[in-house]
């Protein structure tokens, strides 16, 4: 069944496999979660490895959103042409090696140049996971986006909490990781579900004028909400610091409260969008985080702080799962290349998100940024409507 279709009533053999396929994606979800947090562990043992100053540092992070945007519309490209089960066993190797290899590198250059692939691995295995996502959803009488995007941060949190563990070294902690993203990599074919594949050499794969204008009008979109998201990551915590003026102790409580109410917000959010529709549920899901982000910039207090994060994420959490679905729908364009150029918009704005309320802030004020952003939330919120009206 192809991305484009409803949801519908299933046979008995049928059922089984949509829910193997279920099984098997969340697995890639959580794996992709897992992967990404052990990077992030690994930081700090990188820049006592090779003594780097904050800035050098900074390099090696850029460098893994480097490969992931200079090589996501060929990734799009090749996932479309081989199909998304082969090419998740394929990049899954490789994104598993390159972590194992992170803790190894013998030279700086030598990491920066790794970090390049894993980024590019990265952004191929989530694109390859997000078809199957797209797919799964279409063979099921429920939703199931939302929750998938669920198991990332649940992965995420797992791969984190494995680096807290005494007395194991970065290397054995690459390693446990890496066998794990191996594992499912090499386990996914029997349970994946077929996609069309597209021969570029044959024009098959070629996509139409309107189908490239849908997905750019959903990429922008989806830039608007990933700047929002990514503002939040970035500057919840000094915004509890300086604005609201909180005690040193709560101040990771803001990161807290908004990584929990995105958790909470796509554990609930297929119920939700099986219960009101997918328009209403992003129109309720772009006033939340709207409203959580301009209570934090017109109550500057730990509390109403808190909470206002905490529906932040509640609100921002179903915004792509919602978005990427709608990409795998555009008619006239493969599923992998809609993706590909709808996360590369995202990334960006992930990137560029803390950016801008920094520039504004520098200038204007961080609350005057935080009230900037909840309008970019009205914005997102407003258009992505439009954008996703026919395909959810």
């Amino acid at each position: 069944m192809t991305p484009g279709t409803s949801p519908r009533s299933t046979s008995p053999a049928e059922s089984v496999r949509s829910r193997n396929a279920t099984r098997a994606t969340m697995a890639q979800f959580f794996v992709n979660g897992a992967t990404f947090a052990t990077w992030g562990v690994l930081i700090p043992s990188v820049k006592e490895r090779f003594a780097l100053s904050d800035a050098v540092l900074s390099l090696a992070m850029l460098a893994v959103a480097g490969g992931a945007l200079l090589t996501m519309g060929q990734s799009g490209k090749w996932i479309a042409r081989v199909g998304s089960a082969r090419a998740l066993r394929q990049v899954g190797i490789l994104y598993a090696a390159t972590l194992l290899l992170i803790p190894l590198a013998p030279q700086f250059w030598m990491l920066v140049a790794l970090l390049l692939v894993f980024g590019s691995a990265m952004a191929a295995f989530d694109v390859a996971m997000s078809v199957q996502a797209a797919l799964v959803e279409g063979q099921r009488t429920r939703p199931i986006m939302s929750t998938l995007h669920a198991m990332f941060s649940i992965g995420g949190i797992a791969g984190a909490a494995l680096g807290a563990l005494p007395g194991l070294s970065p290397l054995a902690h690459a390693a446990l990781v890496g066998a794990g993203t191996l594992a499912v990599a090499l386990s996914i074919g029997p349970f994946a579900l077929p996609d069309a594949t597209h021969d570029e050499t044959t024009g098959a794969g070629g996509a139409d004028g309107r189908a490239r204008r849908m997905v750019l009008v959903l990429g922008g979109i989806a830039f608007l909400a990933l700047v929002c998201e990514g503002g939040m990551y970035d500057w919840a915590a000094v915004y509890m610091r300086d604005v609201a003026q909180s005690p040193a102790a709560w101040v990771s409580y803001s990161y807290a409260a908004f990584s929990t109410g995105m958790a909470a917000g796509r554990l609930t959010g297929d119920r939700i969008r099986a219960r009101i529709g997918g328009l209403r549920t992003l129109a309720w899901s772009g006033a939340a985080g709207a409203a959580g982000i301009a209570l934090a910039a017109a109550w500057p207090v730990p509390l109403a702080t808190m909470a206002g994060l905490l529906l932040a994420g509640l609100g921002i959490a179903n915004l792509m799962p919602i978005f990427f679905l709608a990409a795998a729908r555009v008619p006239g364009m493969a599923a992998a290349e809609s993706i590909a150029a709808v996360a590369r918009f995202a990334y960006v704005g992930m990137l560029l998100g803390p950016v801008f309320i920094g520039g504004v802030a520098e200038h204007l004020g961080l609350r005057v940024s935080f009230v900037g952003v909840s309008l970019v939330m009205v914005v997102a919120a407003l258009f992505g409507g439009k954008a996703v009206r026919r395909f959810i």
